[in-house]
């Protein structure tokens, strides 16, 4: 269902960027190993602190301040009975637009060269996380959620690409759903349309939308509709709106910030 990689492999290899940060190749180094393991001690530490078996993580890859974007990437934290925590995100090869799916340890996720080692974690009502640990460890619910065509800046309610931050929110979304079984990424969408989730909206003049098509792989902004591609806003999914749909449901859902401990 999906690759898995382990930390002495990472250790071993320069690191290709995840989706949702950039593509600069940098050696993983003592520091970076020392930050990434460090804040994902903290992560499982708060975890297990809160009994919880799933948790949706999120993680600042770069620095997209400017867009009022503070954590960029996110995944599904889960751990089935006897077994170690365990990360499923999408990843897409530098340079590329495709999006893989990731079977990880926790300590993985947050080997990389990011901004800032700071995570925080999204932890779902008790009748969310046993339908979402059950989703994450299926391979259709999976697959069927799952686009490898990827843009960094995927319109939230077009099928045609995929960002990373997308299948998490259409992943929680199907646990969500008590009603009906949602089996495809167009029904995820049209429910998401119906509970009222906003996508978080950027401006991105013609001339960087121009640079950034041109240099890079894995951004496009044809599924965007015109009047808003035009008027400058771009609207994707991110772990910051996720944040806010999530927390404005009134369900029981906890927003935990993990601070990086100084480790010099």
């Amino acid at each position: 269902m999906m690759r898995a990689i382990s930390a002495l492999a990472l250790i071993g290899l320069a690191s290709a960027a995840y989706a949702g940060q950039s593509c600069n190749e940098k050696a993983l180094t003592p520091t970076s190993l020392r930050s990434g393991m460090g804040i994902a001690q903290q992560v499982q530490a708060e975890l297990s602190r809160r009994n919880a078996a799933v948790a949706v993580v999120g993680r600042i890859g770069m620095d997209l301040s400017e867009y009022k974007v503070t954590y960029t990437h996110a995944g599904i934290a889960f751990k089935a009975e006897g077994q170690p925590w365990r990360m499923a995100h999408l990843r897409n090869d530098c340079g590329t637009a495709t999006l893989d799916l990731w079977l990880q340890g926790l300590g993985n996720f947050f080997l990389d060269d990011l901004h800032s080692y700071d995570a925080v974690l999204m932890l779902p009502p008790p009748y969310v996380q046993q339908r979402l640990l059950q989703a994450v460890q299926s391979t259709p619910a999976v697959r069927a959620l799952h686009n490898p065509a990827y843009s960094m800046v995927a319109y939230p309610f077009a099928l045609k690409y995929q960002n990373s931050n997308e299948w998490v929110l259409e992943m929680v979304t199907a646990a969500l759903n008590k009603e009906v079984t949602i089996t495809s990424r167009e029904q995820s969408q049209s429910w998401l349309k119906l509970a009222g989730y906003q996508p978080a909206e950027m401006r991105i003049t013609p001339l960087k939308r121009l640079g950034a098509r041109v240099f890079k792989a894995s951004v496009a902004f044809d599924d965007h509709p015109n009047e808003l591609r035009f008027s400058d806003r771009i609207q994707t999914v991110t772990v910051d709106s996720m944040m806010t749909f999530f927390t404005g449901r009134n369900e029981g859902w906890q927003m935990v910030q993990v601070k990086a401990l100084n480790l010099n």
